[in-house]
């Protein structure tokens, strides 16, 4: 069980919007962040950031969206800092985005969320210590929701 408490807010990070569960994921993982008093905040690129935009329009759950590549300029210069990052991961760019995280978040709890059709390949290319959430979905959420439910301690 992954234990978020301690944290004032968590960064979600999220590449191409190719597998259809992301964003619906995405937007599940934010609400139950905000609603645990957590403050989710958004990076992703161009097509992930808009589906993110037009999902949540009024900000209810969603409070900022940021640019990836711009956010990882800002993490490394200590312009911006999180202690806790979740990072979606369906392909190899993803594996690469949670490589990156884990370095430049030095200390904080970096959470790959793998789904997809080849969850097995991409949590055997994780190459740091971390707990994982993981659910074979690609065009239902349901399976990687309740990856996040069973795995993630909600209650604070």
């Amino acid at each position: 069980m992954i234990e978020i408490k301690d944290h004032q807010k968590a960064l979600l990070v999220l590449g191409c919007p190719q597998v259809p569960t992301q964003t619906a994921a995405a937007m599940y993982l934010a609400y139950k962040l905000k609603n645990t008093g957590i403050i989710p905040v958004i990076a992703a690129n161009p097509a992930a950031r808009m589906l993110m935009k037009y999902a949540d329009p009024e900000k209810h759950y969603i409070d900022e969206l940021h640019d990836l590549d711009r956010m990882i300029g800002d993490l490394v210069e200590r312009r911006q800092n999180f202690s806790l990052c979740f990072v979606f991961v369906h392909n190899d760019s993803g594996l690469s985005y949670a490589a990156s995280m884990n370095i430049i978040l030095n200390g904080g709890i970096v959470i790959p969320v793998i789904f997809g059709k080849e969850i097995e390949s991409l949590k055997e290319g994780i190459n740091f210590d971390c707990s994982v959430i993981s659910g074979r979905a690609e065009h239902n959420p349901k399976p990687l929701i309740n990856a996040m439910e069973s795995g993630i301690k909600w209650d604070v």
